[in-house]
């Protein structure tokens, strides 16, 4: 739509007469629901305002522009009018393009007889739901604010966490329709000026109609758009957020969304939670390595299961080989198939129970894990171990929220080269996902940092947790110039 009005207003401008600027503006602007209100001052003078019926605080509208303009006796020459607009927020241009676009943003424009340029005042109306914690990243400690789909709000969470003129907040446009806003937030001097070069590089060069969210962008910021990885980082909480900035990195909020990306991004992130800062280094360090270890269980615990059933009789101790044979006696499918299948009732349970209204959800997740689960063991289609097994592996993956794309898809590779080839498939698949993870970087950065390349002080908040005091350099890895952040 920006294009268009471009293109349709390039060469005209603000003429002077206020019915002129009013059909010009509404040939841009056809929809019905751009209105046109006009009044005349005291001294005679004609104004018009064209404005957005549905995104323009009318009330605003009405104290700010038109009821000090029906009192005004002066000249209408713009300095003039401007102070009189009871408005912090004003801006002039001639241009009919530039005005049709503060039009569609929600900022009214208004023109009047003798008037060298038009003037758009800020009195846009926003929604926006109450500031709440985000249902993705629940803590016992620790702030509780979450990002709303405000970009404003949004930004007004980072600013009140950063009082220092250092933070820098750089609006980019993107989307050629929806003209959506994308707040680039970085420290100055803490951040590497490269990457926040390299960011707003890559937004400028997106060619799309419409941004509807945040994850939109990380398609186009990423190297490896087609990769299984993500490598943009992602957050609710505008603590966590405010905290990778402090360490180099940089920040975009996107209007219309809650979610926050950050980048360089990091694996080890996805085993960090916001509460890890706010409890003791040996708490923090114990459930970081209990998600590793639950993600490891959730990916390898059913392909290990079928590899040793079908291929290796020996992993078993003698008791559970014996209670294991017992149970699938009878069971119709091979191991890997049945498998298969519990694992793909155990995803459509999840989809079903997200996708169902609330509470309606939760009793369809509570019926089908016990319901389904007890009635296919009784009728022996599927036997008890695989139904435990399956249970396991689909808690372990919530355990890192965060990377459940990613490992559901690579428990599923894993099950079928355990089925076909058995452990050596397994092994084989996971040093071909090492060997692709050590080549991947996020904007300079390895993923697998700080682990390969080995850096030893960033080692100090990975999966270990080092006492606040232990940590007076940023990480290494981010290649902030500011190194010190604690003397």
């Amino acid at each position: 739509m920006a294009a268009y009005l471009r293109y349709m207003g390039q060469t005209k401008q603000i003429t002077g007469n206020v019915e002129k600027d009013v059909s010009s503006l509404k040939k841009l602007l056809p929809a019905e629901d751009i209105a046109v209100f006009r009044f005349r001052s005291e001294s005679g003078i004609s104004f018009a305002v064209v404005y957005s019926d549905a995104v323009t605080d009318k009330t605003q509208l009405s104290e700010q522009v038109v009821k000090p303009l029906l009192r005004y006796g002066g000249s209408p020459s713009s300095e003039e009018i401007e102070k009189r607009l009871a408005s912090p927020e004003l801006r002039a241009a001639k241009p009919l393009s530039k005005l049709s676009e503060e039009v569609l943003a929600g900022n009214p424009v208004l023109v009047w007889e003798g008037g060298a340029e038009g003037v758009a005042v800020g009195t846009k109306q926003v929604f926006a739901r109450a500031i709440s914690e985000p249902p993705t990243d629940v803590t016992l400690k620790g702030p509780r604010e979450g990002f709303i789909e405000d970009v404003k709000i949004n930004t007004s969470l980072v600013r009140r966490r950063f009082k220092t003129g250092e933070l820098l907040i750089d609006t980019v446009t993107v989307g050629k329709r929806s003209q959506t806003t994308v707040a680039v937030c970085y420290l100055k001097g803490t951040s590497p000026q490269k990457t926040v070069d390299d960011i707003k590089e890559k937004l400028q060069r997106i060619d799309i109609d419409y941004i509807p969210d945040s994850s939109y962008l990380t398609h186009f910021l990423s190297d490896r758009p087609y990769s299984l990885l993500k490598q943009i980082g992602t957050t609710e909480k505008p603590d966590i957020f405010c905290a990778k900035l402090a360490e180099g990195r940089v920040g975009l909020l996107v209007d219309g969304s809650p979610i926050a990306l950050t980048a360089p991004y990091l694996l080890v992130e996805d085993f960090q939670s916001s509460e890890d800062y706010f409890v003791s280094p040996y708490r923090a360090t114990f459930t970081r390595l209990l998600r590793l270890l639950a993600l490891l269980v959730a990916v390898y615990l059913p392909a290990f299961y079928i590899a040793a059933q079908l291929f290796k009789l020996q992993l078993f101790p003698i008791k559970l080989l014996l209670t294991i044979a017992g149970s699938i006696r009878d069971i119709p499918f091979s191991p890997s198939i049945e498998m298969l299948l519990v694992l793909l009732v155990l995803e459509v349970l999840n989809e079903a129970s997200i996708r169902m209204p609330k509470y309606v959800g939760m009793a369809l997740s509570v019926v089908g894990a016990l319901v389904l689960g007890e009635t296919a063991v009784s009728a022996g289609f599927v036997s008890t171990p695989a139904i435990i097994i399956v249970a396991f592996s689909g808690i372990g993956l919530y355990a890192v929220p965060d990377l459940i794309e990613m490992t559901s898809v690579l428990r599923l590779a894993m099950l079928f080269v355990a089925g076909s080839v058995g452990t050596y498939g397994i092994i084989l698949l996971t040093g071909f996902c090492l060997l692709y993870l050590v080549t991947c970087e996020s904007f300079g950065a390895p993923l697998l940092a700080p682990f390969s390349p080995v850096v030893g002080r960033d080692l100090k908040d990975s999966l270990v947790k080092f006492n606040l005091r232990s940590l007076p350099l940023r990480p290494k890895t981010l290649k902030s110039p500011n190194k010190r952040r604690m003397k």
